[in-house]
């Protein structure tokens, strides 16, 4: 089979999948690839229409609500990542014989022969700090690079930017990819990838946990130099066992202990290559400090030290120096919301990650500290909390209940860990939050953490995750503000 080329599409009807920034994208590059371009969405509200103004200024045709269905003659369906494989426009393309991907694929396709490797980064949390320790490292060793994809950059936009204008090409791209994304990439092929771990998600989407696991585990299929998977995670293993790759691949692990034989690791404070060494069975490489991970934060999460072991094997598999991992890392700094300090005030240390939307996420920031007031709740999304507070009881040293599924936290303390005191907030006004953190505040003792991982989405209460994160951040500063 030839290789795609942009010329491909010049003269092709494709239909676009939605309004968002991808569909977006895609609409704006194939149109000026030469074709001709529909775009469906299922809403019709105010900043549809707007975007619709704007596409049909570039002779790009837009059909909104009860209009998005499969226009005839289409050659090829391009996807946005949210919408489910059992949508009707999906099921009227399979019956008419036309092609569904997203795109991912569209930008795999669009590669030139001289495109930059990709080395691509799954999972179920830690996507995005990963991406970014990843594109930090590989910047330290002097490759023009760029993280995008699922980060929120459009993969297609930074492939066709590829050298135009004088622009210098991309060495590699650190790419960040949902399973969404994956669902719709079947031609992708990495340099090397890592799913970082798996976790029930999205399953409304995907179907089923094996479904959900298989779209994961598409990133490593034609992988030429490395699989990396997390030696915690056996599903990350196995999920490599099951890849097709090119011969001479090979399977890297990361640990949070000490590393056996291709792996990394940590041993005494220090992230060490077992991997890509020339005697992996008896040497080791120093890479970097644990402290070296977002100098200045204090110690690092268990998780984000993971995070960055992995960001370090795929770098590693690429060919970067030891020296560059290790100011990678110290120039890494991570976004907000994410495991961030916000303040110490009497001895109580309050620490945001609003990001942490699920249980899978919320476990690992408790894991990160010995002695907490948990503020949790929102939007469960369908989740269950009793294993998160199974293995979390023995550090709960108060909790504090918001949003509108608060009464599954709830529940699942009272059967797990009765001896911890529960304030339940019965508002989900956005003024809540300082009533939590005033709560929260009188719950901890000196040397507790006050910590925000709702273990919930945000939009019953708040616009997204960032606005519960400045939320959480002022009412702590209005604490503050009260002593003084």
């Amino acid at each position: 089979m030839s290789t795609p080329s942009p010329a491909d599409f010049a003269g092709q009807h494709i239909t676009v999948a939605g309004l968002g920034v991808s569909g977006i994208s895609a609409a704006r590059a194939l149109a000026g690839l030469g074709a001709r371009v529909t775009v469906v969405d299922g809403g019709d509200g105010d900043k549809q229409r707007a975007a619709a103004r704007e596409l049909a200024a570039e002779e790009i045709t837009v059909r909104l609500g009860d209009g998005a269905t499969l226009p005839e003659g289409t050659d090829l369906v391009v996807t946005s990542p949210g919408w489910k494989p059992d949508s009707p426009l999906f099921a009227a393309a399979a019956a008419a014989g036309v092609d569904v991907v997203g795109d991912v694929e569209i930008a795999w396709r669009l590669r030139g022969p001289d495109a930059a490797a990709w080395l691509g980064v799954t999972g179920t949390n830690g996507k995005t700090t990963t991406v970014r320790m990843l594109a930090s490292i590989l910047a330290a060793e002097g490759l023009h690079t760029a993280a995008v994809g699922n980060i929120g950059t459009p993969i297609v936009d930074v492939v066709l930017g590829q050298g135009q204008d004088g622009a210098q090409p991309y060495d590699v791209l650190a790419v960040e990819l949902s399973s969404y994304q994956l669902h719709w990439a079947p031609s992708l092929r990495a340099h090397s990838a890592v799913v970082l771990n798996l976790a029930p998600d999205h399953l409304d989407w995907h179907g089923s946990m094996q479904a959900y696991a298989a779209d994961k585990g598409r990133i490593y299929e034609g992988n030429t130099v490395a699989c990396v998977y997390n030696a915690a995670d056996k599903a990350t293993e196995d999920l490599v066992r099951e890849a097709d790759v090119e011969e001479g691949c090979r399977a890297i692990g990361f640990t949070l202990g000490t590393p056996g034989p291709s792996q990394l690791g940590v041993v005494e404070g220090i992230l060490v290559d077992r991997a890509f060494v020339e005697n992996r069975q008896q040497q080791a490489q120093e890479l970097a400090e644990v402290s070296d991970i977002a100098p200045g934060s204090g110690t690092p999460a268990p998780h984000n030290i993971a995070n960055a072991l992995a960001a370090a094997a795929l770098a590693r598999a690429f060919g970067v120096r030891p020296a560059a991992v290790r100011d990678g890392l110290r120039a890494f700094h991570p976004d907000a919301h994410r495991i961030q300090h916000v303040a110490e005030r009497d001895g109580v240390t309050y620490i945001d990650d609003s990001k942490a939307t699920n249980t899978h996420a919320a476990e690992a920031s408790l894991a990160a500290y010995e002695h907490i007031v948990w503020i949790a709740g929102g939007l469960a999304k369908g989740a269950t909390f009793d294993e998160l507070v199974q293995k979390s009881a023995a550090r709960l040293r108060g909790a504090v209940l918001i949003g509108a599924d608060r009464a599954l936290i709830r529940e699942a303390l009272a059967r797990h860990a009765p001896d911890v005191p529960v304030v339940d907030l019965d508002r989900t006004d956005t003024g809540a939050m300082s009533e939590a953190v005033r709560e929260a505040a009188r719950l901890a003792e000196p040397g507790d953490t006050v910590l925000l991982a709702p273990a919930c989405a945000s939009m019953d209460m708040f616009v997204n995750y960032n606005k519960r994160g400045e939320a959480f951040a002022d009412a702590v500063g209005e604490l503050t503000a009260r002593d003084h």
